[in-house]
C-alpha cells in the first residue's frame, strides 16, 4: 500500500518538477534610455535601428537556445521558424540584416558593457551589478 501511494504521489508531482521559467530582462550599455516593449519589438525586427537618436546594436543568441525561444515568445510573440521566416524575407527584399548572435548570455554582457547602443535579453539572475536593464515585463 506505502508503494502504491509514494508511487501516486510521485505521479502528480511529477509535471510541477519541471523547471520554472526564470524572467528575462532587456540590458544595454550604459548610453542607451530605458525604453519600452513596442521600441524592443521593432528593433528586434528591424523597424529602427536606433534609440533615442542612437544606434542600437540588438543581440540575439543562437537559433534553438531556449533562452532565445522564451524571448521571442514573450517579447515578440514568435517562434523561431516565423523569426527566421521573417529575417529570411527581409534579407531577400534588403530590408535589413537580423541581429548579431553571440553564442552565450557571458559573451552578451561582455559585448553589452563595452560596445555604445548594445541591447540584449538575459536572464533577470545573470544581470551584473549596476547593469542598465532598460526593460522588463
Amino acid at each position: 500500500m506505502r508503494r502504491k501511494l509514494f508511487f501516486l504521489l510521485l505521479v502528480l508531482i511529477a509535471p510541477l518538477s519541471g523547471q520554472a521559467q526564470e524572467a528575462l530582462v532587456i540590458i544595454a550599455h550604459g548610453s542607451v534610455p530605458k525604453t519600452d516593449l513596442a521600441t524592443v519589438q521593432r528593433l528586434y525586427t528591424g523597424r529602427i535601428l536606433s534609440i533615442a537618436e542612437q544606434p542600437a546594436v540588438p543581440v540575439n543568441l543562437p537559433p534553438g537556445n531556449p533562452l532565445r525561444q522564451q524571448f521571442l515568445e514573450a517579447y515578440l510573440e514568435q517562434n523561431e521558424e516565423q523569426y527566421t521566416g521573417y529575417w529570411l524575407v527581409r534579407r531577400y527584399v534588403g530590408k535589413g540584416t537580423p541581429p548579431r548572435e553571440m553564442a552565450s548570455v557571458e559573451e552578451i554582457l561582455r559585448f553589452v558593457g563595452s560596445t555604445p547602443g548594445a541591447v540584449a535579453y538575459v536572464p533577470q539572475s545573470k544581470v551584473p551589478k549596476g547593469a542598465n536593464v532598460v526593460f522588463k515585463r
